[in-house]
Protein backbone atom coordinates (compact mmCIF):
# COMPACT_ATOMS: atom_id res chain seq x y z
CA UNK A 1 0.00 0.00 0.00
CA UNK A 2 1.34 3.38 -0.82
CA UNK A 3 0.33 6.63 0.40
CA UNK A 4 2.33 9.49 -0.33
CA UNK A 5 1.36 13.52 0.09
CA UNK A 6 2.45 15.16 -2.75
CA UNK A 7 2.06 19.18 -3.05
CA UNK A 8 -1.11 18.69 -0.94
CA UNK A 9 -1.84 16.05 -2.55
CA UNK A 10 -3.18 12.60 -0.93
CA UNK A 11 -2.25 9.15 -2.66
CA UNK A 12 -2.79 5.64 -1.27
CA UNK A 13 -2.76 2.94 -3.53
CA UNK A 14 -5.34 0.36 -2.44
CA UNK A 15 -6.26 -3.39 -2.88
CA UNK A 16 -9.86 -3.85 -4.29
CA UNK A 17 -11.48 -7.26 -4.08
CA UNK A 18 -13.78 -7.92 -8.03
CA UNK A 19 -15.35 -10.73 -9.64
CA UNK A 20 -14.25 -11.23 -13.48
CA UNK A 21 -17.09 -11.63 -15.66
CA UNK A 22 -16.56 -15.43 -15.18
CA UNK A 23 -17.35 -14.79 -11.14
CA UNK A 24 -14.06 -15.71 -10.34
CA UNK A 25 -12.40 -13.46 -7.71
CA UNK A 26 -10.00 -10.88 -9.02
CA UNK A 27 -7.68 -8.50 -6.92
CA UNK A 28 -7.24 -4.64 -8.74
CA UNK A 29 -5.26 -1.98 -7.18
CA UNK A 30 -6.64 1.60 -7.76
CA UNK A 31 -4.95 5.10 -6.55
CA UNK A 32 -7.46 6.57 -4.37
CA UNK A 33 -6.72 10.69 -4.44
CA UNK A 34 -7.68 13.50 -3.02
CA UNK A 35 -6.21 17.22 -3.39
CA UNK A 36 -8.05 20.11 -1.53
CA UNK A 37 -8.09 22.26 -4.45
CA UNK A 38 -10.99 20.02 -5.20
CA UNK A 39 -12.15 19.56 -1.89
CA UNK A 40 -15.95 17.86 -2.35
CA UNK A 41 -14.12 14.36 -4.80
CA UNK A 42 -11.99 11.70 -3.68
CA UNK A 43 -10.33 10.26 -7.63
CA UNK A 44 -10.36 7.00 -7.95
CA UNK A 45 -7.40 5.88 -10.66
CA UNK A 46 -7.88 2.08 -11.89
CA UNK A 47 -4.32 1.53 -13.95
CA UNK A 48 -5.10 -0.64 -16.98
CA UNK A 49 -3.38 -1.96 -19.76
CA UNK A 50 -5.33 0.21 -22.79
CA UNK A 51 -4.72 3.33 -20.21
CA UNK A 52 -5.94 5.00 -17.02
CA UNK A 53 -10.21 5.02 -15.99
CA UNK A 54 -10.49 7.36 -13.54
CA UNK A 55 -13.83 8.00 -11.57
CA UNK A 56 -15.14 10.87 -8.81
CA UNK A 57 -16.75 9.90 -6.29
CA UNK A 58 -18.18 12.64 -3.44
CA UNK A 59 -15.95 12.21 -0.47
CA UNK A 60 -19.38 12.70 2.11
CA UNK A 61 -20.71 10.13 -0.25
CA UNK A 62 -18.00 7.62 0.31
CA UNK A 63 -17.77 8.44 4.30
CA UNK A 64 -21.66 7.91 4.66
CA UNK A 65 -21.04 4.66 2.53
CA UNK A 66 -18.68 3.38 5.45
CA UNK A 67 -21.84 2.87 7.62
CA UNK A 68 -24.55 2.77 5.47
CA UNK A 69 -26.12 2.72 1.92
CA UNK A 70 -25.61 5.39 -0.42
CA UNK A 71 -25.30 6.76 -3.49
CA UNK A 72 -27.71 6.14 -6.88
CA UNK A 73 -26.49 5.78 -10.38
CA UNK A 74 -23.18 5.57 -11.70
CA UNK A 75 -22.10 5.25 -7.74
CA UNK A 76 -23.17 3.10 -5.16
CA UNK A 77 -21.83 2.21 -1.58
CA UNK A 78 -22.87 0.08 1.17
CA UNK A 79 -21.10 -1.79 4.56
CA UNK A 80 -20.41 -5.44 4.45
CA UNK A 81 -18.80 -8.21 5.73
CA UNK A 82 -16.48 -10.06 3.57
CA UNK A 83 -15.64 -14.02 3.52
CA UNK A 84 -12.60 -13.61 5.83
CA UNK A 85 -15.14 -12.04 8.52
CA UNK A 86 -13.53 -8.13 7.62
CA UNK A 87 -15.67 -5.40 7.63
CA UNK A 88 -15.41 -3.95 3.93
CA UNK A 89 -17.01 -0.76 1.73
CA UNK A 90 -18.30 -2.39 -1.33
CA UNK A 91 -18.75 0.10 -4.28
CA UNK A 92 -20.66 -0.86 -7.06
CA UNK A 93 -19.63 1.66 -10.19
CA UNK A 94 -22.35 1.14 -13.24
CA UNK A 95 -21.96 2.55 -16.79
CA UNK A 96 -23.26 2.29 -20.19
CA UNK A 97 -19.97 0.20 -20.73
CA UNK A 98 -20.58 -1.94 -17.92
CA UNK A 99 -20.47 -2.72 -14.10
CA UNK A 100 -17.94 -3.30 -11.65
CA UNK A 101 -18.25 -4.44 -8.12
CA UNK A 102 -15.19 -4.00 -5.88
CA UNK A 103 -14.64 -4.41 -2.11
CA UNK A 104 -12.02 -2.30 -0.50
CA UNK A 105 -11.11 -3.38 2.98
CA UNK A 106 -12.94 -0.14 5.86
CA UNK A 107 -10.22 -0.34 7.29
CA UNK A 108 -7.87 1.42 4.56
CA UNK A 109 -10.60 3.91 2.94
CA UNK A 110 -11.35 4.82 6.81
CA UNK A 111 -7.84 5.77 7.13
CA UNK A 112 -7.84 7.38 3.59
CA UNK A 113 -10.62 9.42 3.95
CA UNK A 114 -9.64 10.44 7.80
CA UNK A 115 -5.98 11.89 6.49
CA UNK A 116 -8.41 13.77 3.97
CA UNK A 117 -10.62 15.04 6.92
CA UNK A 118 -7.52 16.72 8.29
CA UNK A 119 -6.23 18.34 5.49
CA UNK A 120 -10.03 19.61 4.57
CA UNK A 121 -12.57 19.21 7.38
CA UNK A 122 -16.21 18.39 6.30
CA UNK A 123 -17.78 21.69 6.27
CA UNK A 124 -14.75 23.98 5.13
CA UNK A 125 -14.34 22.39 2.09
CA UNK A 126 -16.18 25.74 0.33
CA UNK A 127 -12.80 27.77 1.83
CA UNK A 128 -10.68 25.54 -0.40
CA UNK A 129 -12.09 26.27 -3.61
CA UNK A 130 -10.20 28.73 -6.02
CA UNK A 131 -13.72 30.39 -7.49
CA UNK A 132 -12.12 32.92 -9.96
CA UNK A 133 -9.89 29.72 -11.24
CA UNK A 134 -13.36 27.84 -11.86
CA UNK A 135 -14.83 30.44 -13.86
CA UNK A 136 -11.98 31.04 -15.56
CA UNK A 137 -11.75 27.45 -16.72
CA UNK A 138 -15.18 27.11 -18.08
CA UNK A 139 -15.11 30.75 -19.45
CA UNK A 140 -11.82 29.45 -21.19
CA UNK A 141 -9.60 32.28 -19.15
CA UNK A 142 -7.05 32.99 -16.89
CA UNK A 143 -8.01 33.95 -13.28
CA UNK A 144 -5.62 36.58 -13.62
CA UNK A 145 -7.55 38.36 -16.70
Amino acid sequence: MTQQPISGTLIQDLTLQCLDRQSRPVELVATFGYQPDDPYAVWLTFHAPDGEVRWAISRALMLHGLTAPAGEGDIRLWPSIDEDARAVLVIDFRSPHGRLVAQALTSEVHGFLTRSLAMVPLGTESMHLDVDALVASILGGSATE
